[in-house]
Order: structure tokens, then C-alpha cells, then sequence
């Protein structure tokens, strides 16, 4: 199997891998309550999808409840 004769310099390997970049996911808006929301995907917003509601949406719950100092005495 062939080798290189000569290391590649830092500054030639780092040209060479300018072109792979991470990119931001796209996204669309939900046709029902016009969140953004990826592209083919259940709206994490409404549980929309295709103009019905296949998932109940997390309603999240009052911020005292659960673990944590009470105020009760």
C-alpha cells in the first residue's frame, strides 16, 4: 500500500477540511400554532402533525410543586 513521502503540513490538512462545517437543522412552521418546528416531525409545541394532534403536548406544572423548600409552616 502506498505512503505519503512527505507529512501534510497542518496548514494543508486544515484547507482541505475548511469545507466541512456543521450547519443549523432547518426548520418549518407548524401549521397549527406556528412554532418552529424540523421538517417532517411532530410539533414538540402542540403535537400537531399533518393538521391532527397525534401526540398530547407536556403541559408543564406549577413551579412550587415537587421537590424543594415549602413555604408551609
Amino acid at each position: 500500500m502506498p505512503l505519503p513521502k512527505k507529512k501534510a503540513s497542518k496548514q494543508r490538512r486544515r484547507k482541505r477540511k475548511t469545507h466541512y462545517k456543521a450547519e443549523a437543522p432547518s426548520l418549518t412552521k407548524c401549521s397549527h400554532c406556528h412554532q418552529p418546528k424540523p421538517p417532517h416531525a411532530v410539533c414538540p409545541n402542540c403535537g400537531y402533525y399533518a393538521g391532527r394532534e397525534v401526540v398530547k403536548p407536556k403541559v408543564e406544572e406549577g413551579k412550587g410543586k415537587g421537590k424543594g423548600k415549602s413555604k408551609s409552616k
